[in-house]
């Protein structure tokens, strides 16, 4: 049989090119936050690192499968593929291909731009840097890429395989959301934890994935298994990590390093997506909007309920042990920084800056709910 033409949905098996989907995008996403721990652990010694290495594997695969499914439907002679193509620039394949290729094509490009820049201005100060952010486009696109080439398949399926599709797209989601926490982790240190800037930056775009993948998806509790996806990789790695010996390589080198210095403790968006999750059933009669307002209101309410009473905790000396981990340093941090001096850091100087943001941490949670509905249902149709 052809292998393109296990796109009909009578195929009793997953086609091979899903599962590299899949495994692309973990990989990517193992790699990046490998990356970083890597950077506060060692330093960046050399662009041939481990972690490095993973992430190109990971846009290596994605240019592979697209390769395939992109020139074996333009060329091929297999009316079941052609019938579930769309045509970008002469040639045919899925939508979810061209998105990965374009993915893979951003994500290798950025290697080079990534070296320069290192030569040119030296260590990264921060995490949003252009080459980081070219970087992080090509993933997103080779995440989404993934997400819509399942959405192809599990569309146009039934029963079993429906369901087995269903979780991978659950699964692709909660890459999805490791992303985009990983990407605002300078917003989301716990020494931020009392500040609306942090909620307001967890508001953008989040709430959008979870609700856009959510309907796409059609199971009630995907907000739920997505941001548990992203609550049990950040606390495996937590784990992990430090069991690895590791220094560093570079200086100024203010804190004592001997093993791999993992991220922090996750944040506690499971809540607010539980509560969303149990929450939309009830508004489905209602319109988009006001799905939107309730939805992100309670979002966000929920997010500062646990949250903040939660960076107390984790403030506490009760938290720097191997599970909480808050006793865990990057090595260039000197003694005068507010983590690890482990006290607040004051992000808005007046009442008015607080309250201002967090009106804006809801409008961000509504409009992103908001254009979420509209993404999901559009991806409830996606076939090709």
């Amino acid at each position: 049989m052809n292998t393109l033409a296990s796109s009909s949905p009578s195929s009793e098996r997953i086609p091979w090119y899903v599962w590299a989907s899949t495994l692309a995008a973990a990989c990517i996403m193992s790699g990046l936050y490998w990356d970083i721990s890597w950077h506060e652990t060692i330093g960046r010694d050399t662009f041939w690192t481990p972690a490095h290495l993973m992430i190109q594997f990971g846009a290596v695969l994605a240019a592979v499968y697209s390769s395939y499914l992109i020139f074996g439907t333009t060329f091929g002679r297999d009316p079941i593929a052609k019938g579930t193509s769309v045509r970008v620039l002469g040639f045919r394949g899925p939508l979810g291909a061209f998105i990965c290729a374009w993915g893979g094509a951003a994500m290798l490009s950025s290697a080079p731009f990534d070296n320069w820049w290192h030569e040119a201005y030296g260590l990264d100060v921060k995490i949003i840097s252009p080459p980081h952010s070219m970087l992080a486009m090509g993933i997103a696109a080779i995440s989404w890429g993934s997400v819509i080439l399942i959405l192809g398949q599990m569309n146009r399926s039934e029963g079993a395989m429906h369901r087995h599709l269903q979780w991978l797209l659950l699964f692709t989601g909660g890459l999805i959301v490791i992303l985009d926490m990983m990407f605002k982790l300078e917003y989301t240190n716990r020494v931020q934890m009392h500040s609306a800037v942090m909620y307001l930056a967890v508001s953008i775009w989040l709430p959008f994935v979870l609700e856009g993948i959510a309907r796409a998806s059609g199971w009630r509790w995907a907000r739920t298994a997505m941001t548990g996806i992203y609550t049990a990789f950040f606390l495996l790695t937590l784990w992990t990590f430090p069991l690895f010996a590791a220094e560093p390589k570079l200086g100024p080198v203010y804190q004592r390093v001997t093993h791999m210095v993992p991220l922090h403790f996750p944040l506690l968006i499971i809540f607010p997506a539980l509560a969303v999750d149990l929450l939309m059933p009830r508004l489905q009669t209602w319109d988009r909007w006001r799905q939107a307002a309730v939805a992100g209101a309670v979002f966000v309410v929920v997010l500062f309920a646990v949250q903040w009473p939660f960076g107390t905790f984790l403030m506490s000396p009760a938290t720097r042990n191997p599970f909480f981990a808050t006793q865990e340093f990057a090595y260039m941090l000197p003694p005068t920084v507010a983590s690890v001096r482990n006290v607040f850091a004051q992000m808005e100087l007046t009442a008015f800056q607080f309250w201002r943001n967090v009106a804006w941490a809801l409008v961000a949670a509504i409009v992103s709910i908001r254009a979420g509905i509209t993404w999901g249902n559009w991806m409830q149709r996606v076939k090709r």
